[in-house]
C-alpha cells in the first residue's frame, strides 16, 4: 500500500483564532484561488517550500499538546487550501478523531476529493465566503464559483457545522448590497451556526514583495474595525 505523504508550510502550536478554544493550526501547501487580499501568498505553489509529513508523524505532533486543547479546542486544517491533499487530509483526521482530537477545516471549499469521506471526521468547517455572485467571486479569486458550491452542498448533505467567514474590503465589498446578498446566502443553509466579518488587512504585503509577486491591492489601507462591526451588526439583525 502507498504511503500517504502530505506537504504542509508550517503550523501554529497554540492558535487563538483559528476555531473554538486553543487549537493547534496546519497551515497546509497548495491553493488553486488567487485572492486579492491573500496574506499567504507563500503557500500557493503545492510544490513549494515545504514541509514533507506523513499523517501519523504529524497526529503524533498534536498529540502532544492534547492537554492544552481542553473541551472546546482541538486541531485545525488550514493554509493555503487543505482540500488539495484530499488523501493525507482524510487520514490526519480519522486519526485525530480515533485519539478524540476535535477536528476543525478552515477552507475555501475549493479542493477535489470525496467530500463526504473528509467530512465524516470533520467537527467544524469554517468556510470562507469569498462572495456569493459568480462575476464578484471571479474578480476577487480568479476562479469560478461552481467548486465552492459542491463543497457546500456536501457540507449541507453530511449537516456539518458551519461557520462562515468573508474578508471584508475597502471599496470592494465593504456595502450593505454585499452585506444584504450575504444575508440571503447564509439564511438558506440549514447548519449555520455563526457568521463572521473579518476586516482586510495589509499584514502580509511584505512578502510579496519576498517572492517578487504584484500586489493587487497596493494602496488599499486595512479595513476599518468599527465600520466592519457595524457592517457585522447589520449582518446579523
Amino acid at each position: 500500500m502507498k504511503k500517504v505523504i502530505g506537504r504542509i508550510n508550517s503550523v501554529e502550536t497554540m492558535g487563538l483564532v483559528d476555531g473554538p478554544g486553543i487549537r493547534y493550526v496546519v497551515f497546509c501547501q497548495g491553493c488553486q484561488l488567487r485572492c486579492l487580499y491573500c496574506h499567504n501568498p507563500e503557500t500557493w505553489d503545492i510544490d513549494g517550500k515545504c514541509i514533507n509529513i506523513s499523517p501519523e508523524e504529524l497526529v503524533n505532533k498534536i498529540k502532544r499538546y492534547k492537554n492544552y486543547y481542553g473541551e472546546d479546542g482541538g486541531v485545525t486544517f488550514s493554509g493555503g487550501e487543505p482540500l488539495l491533499q484530499p488523501e493525507f487530509l482524510t487520514e490526519c483526521l480519522r486519526l485525530c478523531k480515533e485519539e478524540g482530537i476535535n477536528t476543525c477545516l478552515d477552507t475555501a471549499g475549493v479542493g477535489f476529493g470525496d467530500y463526504d469521506e473528509i467530512l465524516k471526521y470533520t467537527d467544524l468547517v469554517m468556510l470562507d465566503v469569498k462572495a456569493v455572485k459568480e462575476e464578484d467571486y471571479k474578480k476577487i479569486t480568479g476562479q469560478p464559483i461552481e467548486r465552492f458550491f459542491q463543497f457546500l452542498s456536501s457540507c449541507q448533505k453530511n449537516n456539518t457545522k458551519l461557520w462562515l467567514r468573508q474578508v471584508i474590503v475597502p471599496d470592494i465589498n465593504d456595502n450593505l448590497e454585499n452585506i444584504k446578498l450575504l444575508k440571503d446566502f447564509a439564511s438558506k443553509i440549514k447548519n449555520v451556526e455563526k457568521i463572521e466579518l473579518l476586516p482586510y488587512k495589509t499584514i502580509g504585503v511584505h512578502k510579496y514583495k519576498d517572492l517578487n509577486i504584484k500586489y493587487r491591492l497596493e494602496g488599499v489601507k486595512d479595513m476599518d474595525e468599527n465600520k466592519c462591526k457595524e457592517l457585522e451588526k447589520e449582518l446579523l439583525k
